[in-house]
């Protein structure tokens, strides 16, 4: 081994090596997002072009070789000499990092963009550098253009191919298999994530073809109303109390901005932010002026006309986003990100634009609209009187320190390891299920709470009924973040939550309850990536000639394991929960970390997964009747009825 450092020792990566070298510093991961992130960053482009005014069709072509192709009818990318390296400028754009149209000139403008989401001017290069291959053409002045590309580096330099009316960028390219884990995109993320662009692009049109396979499949988007028609679409799953959706939009120091939301029946808070069409997952400046404006404005009409009387506190925040649906989009023309990954927009100007523009309008619409606003307020102050309630609830989730194993439910077994990242728990239900895992278990590492049956259902409950949940108190208590406004990642125990339910019917339906408490009220902890799903057997196999033991987890397995070993002298036993395994058996089979599996749960689309959860948790049965129709045939071979 050496031990010396010196100057040998420190290398310079040339040209896109460094993206190749550490992919995820630029797409967060080589998992499945990060290959949708591919398509997303040269579509961005296109959607730019139409930002500015330059754009009206997008097309994504899906082909079998894993290759995909965006085409546009922008104005295509430059294809002269960029005078700072002497190769032409569409070269430039994809082999040098940190290069493009949107950074701005000596006054403090976009040269190229008014708006713009692609500020870091990466992704091209990025994309380029993560590709087995990628050729670009452009259509302009009567010519196309051709430049071809492996690995990041110029494999056949720009040409010209032949002539053209048209004019616009053709990208396409193919993943590195080198690089990505998985190289199959999905066509119901991607469909769903250009249904969401032009929801926020009006009058652009996005078109997805997938020629994959025997049957090619096709969608297109497009919207006139933007993101009024985007809320609507969001509470389609919801019982709205408002009958029209509120929309403003104006300009003011270089900033557009848009809002539309809708009140629905419903107790949670959809917010959903967005700045040059980048879903800014984590809010930021423009999030913080909307909420604020919006109190504000709701606590001084309510004291204004006497909805809210002397008697009353002022409604919180909290109060009167109860049951908002809502989108807040902003186009802003050097937009400040605090990060590569964009989850966070840190202008702050935005803010004071934001609020400025939202407390006027919103004013003007409540005065005249009385009737609205009476049923905000009065929606506001049932959410404060349950907020009261669930105050006291509150107290009794919260723990003095991590060391406090006195307020701990009595029903956890805890492990002795304290170091977090060490430590699992699983959420077991009953105690017959609980007694196996605690007889199975590593008590080193492994923590085991058991449920007393189904908890809550959170969709149709306000936080006050929520806290008084025992189950729900016992995991909030047992995992030590706190809850909604008083949650903390980092005080996470276990960095690894296991939902371990029966493989039945009933199981799925306490998997899925669990999962909405979870996806509502800690949200963090799957974005995380410390949730997961056990995977226990559905039968074991005992082959009486060998006499030897199978576990097999699906009916396909199943057939598949009669295929290798016949039907004949065969003991089978169908697990009908976890509680009929004896320890050994639940160790080998589902909680032992060397032969285990495990389901990591991640949120691919926060908008989908908001859609399901309403979908299969809320109060409307006609979406959820219809859910069930459409997958019924699909889900039919994994139920034990």
């Amino acid at each position: 081994m050496k031990n010396n450092y010196d100057s040998n020792d420190i290398q310079v990566l040339e040209g896109l090596e460094a993206v190749r070298l550490r992919p995820g510093m630029y797409i967060s991961t080589t998992s499945s997002r990060g290959l949708h992130h591919l398509v997303y960053e040269i579509v961005d482009n296109a959607v730019d072009e139409a930002l500015s005014g330059h754009c009206s069709e997008i097309t994504v072509t899906l082909y079998d070789d894993n290759s995909v192709s965006v085409e546009d009818n922008g104005r295509g990318i430059p294809v002269g000499i960029q005078k700072q390296t002497g190769v032409p400028a569409v070269e430039v754009v994809f082999t040098i990092l940190h290069a493009g149209g949107k950074f701005g000139n000596a006054n403090g403008a976009t040269s190229g963009y008014g708006f713009s989401g692609g500020l870091h001017g990466v992704g091209a290069a990025v994309v380029n550098a993560l590709s087995e291959n990628l050729e670009v053409q452009v259509f302009n002045e009567g010519k196309i253009y051709r430049e071809t590309f492996e690995r990041g580096k110029v494999e056949k330099s720009l040409e010209v191919i032949g002539e053209t009316d048209k004019r616009g960028t053709y990208v396409k390219f193919k993943p590195d298999f080198e690089i990505f884990e998985v190289l199959d995109l999905d066509f119901e993320i991607l469909a769903k994530h250009f249904q969401e662009t032009t929801f926020l692009t009006k009058g652009l049109r996005i078109t997805l073809i997938d020629l994959r396979g025997d049957a090619p499949n096709e969608v297109s988007y497009h919207s006139e109303g933007g993101i009024k028609e985007f809320v609507t679409f969001i509470n389609k799953n919801k019982e709205p109390i408002m009958e029209e959706v509120f929309y403003c939009e104006d300009f003011k120091d270089e900033i557009k901005v848009e809002i539309a939301f809708q009140y629905n029946s419903g107790f949670m808070d959809n917010t959903f932010c967005y700045a040059n069409n980048i879903f800014t997952f984590d809010g930021g400046t423009h999030l913080i002026g909307f909420r604020s404006s919006m109190t504000k404005t709701i606590n001084d009409y309510g004291r204004k006309f006497d909805l809210l009387k002397d008697s009353d506190n002022n409604l919180t925040g909290e109060d009167v986003r109860e049951g908002l649906t809502a989108i807040i989009s902003i186009k802003i023309a050097d937009p400040q990100f605090e990060s590569q990954t964009k989850n966070r927009l840190n202008n702050t100007n935005a803010r004071t634009v934001v609020e400025n523009i939202f407390g006027e309008k919103f004013t003007y619409y409540l005065e005249e609209n009385p009737s609205v606003a009476k049923v905000i307020i009065e929606k506001g102050l049932m959410a404060a009187r349950a907020r009261d309630a669930a105050k006291k609830a509150r107290e009794l989730t919260r723990r003095k320190s991590a060391l406090d194993g006195a307020r701990l439910p009595g029903k956890l077994a805890d492990c002795t390891e304290q170091d977090a990242s060490k430590c699992e728990i699983f959420i077991v239900e009953g105690d017959s299920a609980g007694g196996s895992a605690k007889g199975a278990r590593t008590t080193e590492f492994q923590a085991i709470l058991p449920l007393r049956g189904k908890i809550l259902n959170v969709e149709k409950a306000r936080m006050d009924r929520i806290l008084a949940n025992e189950e729900i108190r016992a995991m909030i208590t047992a995992f030590g973040t706190g809850i909604d406004d008083d949650f903390d990642v980092a005080k996470l125990r276990y960095h690894k939550i296991i939902l371990m339910t029966d493989a039945d019917v009933d199981g799925a339906h306490i998997t899925t309850l669990l999962l909405t408490f979870i996806f509502r009220f800690m949200r963090p902890l799957i974005e995380g990536g410390f949730v997961y799903l056990a995977q226990p057997p559905l039968f074991k196999v005992y082959k009486k000639q060998t006499k030897k033991d199978y576990y097999v987890y699906t009916d396909a397995q199943l057939e598949e394991l009669f295929t290798q070993i016949g039907r004949d002298g065969i003991d089978l036993q169908r697990y009908k929960g976890l509680g009929e395994m004896d320890k050994d058996q639940l160790w080998d089979t589902t909680m032992d970390p060397e032969k285990r599996t495990l389901i990591k749960l991640s949120i691919e689309d926060f908008i989908s997964a908001d859609s399901i959860f309403t979908k299969l948790m809320g109060d409307e049965v006609p979406p959820r009747r219809e859910f069930i129709t459409e997958n019924a045939l699909a889900a039919a071979g994994n139920i034990d009825a």
